[in-house]
């Protein structure tokens, strides 16, 4: 769990069916069968030889091909090759045409550098990270990720007054129920927050219409359970949830399961017959929004949150959780409860 947050931080990439089909592919003919190769990989989830080719078919291209270097990126970022994902955002910086190219290409570096820096826990990096994401503003002004992002860098350097006005300068850009712009007003409010391990920012509907936003819980411990019902370890958890639910029931905590079901009925018909009486929604399957924000990637599987939002635990299994439930509700019970500033 230690860089668990710097995983779930990783955004989807949409992977093309064949490598000629993508316009960021490589234009090299050698190169594009390598990509293709690449692509063939992640679809057999041979992360490590798909970053391998991916580096291969940039190569053979001469350094241009896009593609190749945005995956290089995300991948080098999974796994923690830190001079792949390096060499790729430089390469974008260096191969940008205008100035939300350039921008982006900035942006990217410093994303790889802020995800090194969280790994390394070092100053120089996270100093690294603001000036690639500076230089990105510095380009192109309303760039909404690039300040949020810039924020939490400077947080991450003890500038807390900057990085408040960058999270206020983010808030103006966001429309209201914009998950980050929620997590961004809490920042303001708590700037000690923006260094934590926090829980990815989402907002879900459930199943009877009831709108659940992280960041707007208000001081209650939370606890996300991804499951399916075609997941036999997941059905045999099933009473051990139904018991917490029971157990924690009127106490500051929400239990939120999160199905993995593609087949919407027979998910509503298993949730009604088993009273899952709980908040439940449906995400589709592990490529699912929320399943992804959490690098979902085996089930059953628990996330629990405290009442400021940060993540305390990660069990896959059914675990033993309620010693640590009950620890981070007695807090919350204490704890006075501070809605963020309104804006």
């Amino acid at each position: 769990m230690r860089y668990c947050g710097l995983l779930l931080l990783l955004a989807a990439l949409v992977i093309p069916s064949l490598a000629q089909d993508d316009p960021e592919g490589p234009a090299n003919e050698k190169a594009r069968k390598t990509y293709k190769h690449a692509l063939d990989d992640l679809q057999h989830h041979m992360t490590l030889d798909a970053l391998d080719n991916f580096k291969k078919a940039d190569k053979q291209d001469d350094g241009h091909c896009l593609g190749c270097q945005k995956k290089m990126i995300k991948y080098g970022i999974e796994l923690r090759d830190w001079k792949t994902a390096e060499t790729a955002g430089e390469e974008m910086i260096a191969e940008a045409q205008g100035d939300k190219a350039l921008a982006i290409a900035h942006y990217e570096l410093g994303f790889v550098l802020r995800a090194e820096a969280l790994e390394k826990h070092k100053e120089e990096i996270f100093a690294r990270a603001h000036q690639e994401m500076s230089k990105a503003l510095a380009t192109y002004a309303n760039f909404p990720d690039a300040v949020f992002v810039d924020g939490q860098i400077l947080a991450q350097l003890k500038q807390d007054d900057a990085a408040k006005a960058q999270f206020e300068q983010f808030v103006k850009m966001r429309p209201a129920d914009d998950p980050d712009r929620q997590r961004a007003l809490r920042y303001i409010s708590a700037p000690d927050l923006a260094r934590a391990r926090m829980a990815p920012a989402f907002s879900v509907t459930t199943t009877d219409g009831q709108r659940v936003s992280l960041d707007e819980l208000k001081g209650r411990v939370v606890l996300i359970d991804f499951w399916a019902t075609w997941c036999g370890p997941c059905r045999e958890a099933l009473p051990h949830m139904r018991d917490i639910a029971r157990k924690f029931q009127g106490q500051p905590l929400l239990i939120l399961s999160v199905s993995l079901d593609d087949d919407e009925q027979k998910w509503k018909d298993f949730v009604a017959k088993n009273q899952m009486t709980w908040p439940q929604y449906r995400d589709g399957g592990f490529d699912g929004p929320i399943a992804h924000l959490f690098a979902v990637s085996a089930i059953p599987q628990t996330f629990t949150i405290d009442a400021d939002g940060v993540l305390q635990d990660q069990h896959i299994g059914d675990a033993a959780i309620e010693g640590k439930l009950e620890k981070l509700v007695g807090r919350a019970r204490e704890s006075p409860v501070t809605d963020p500033p309104k804006r």
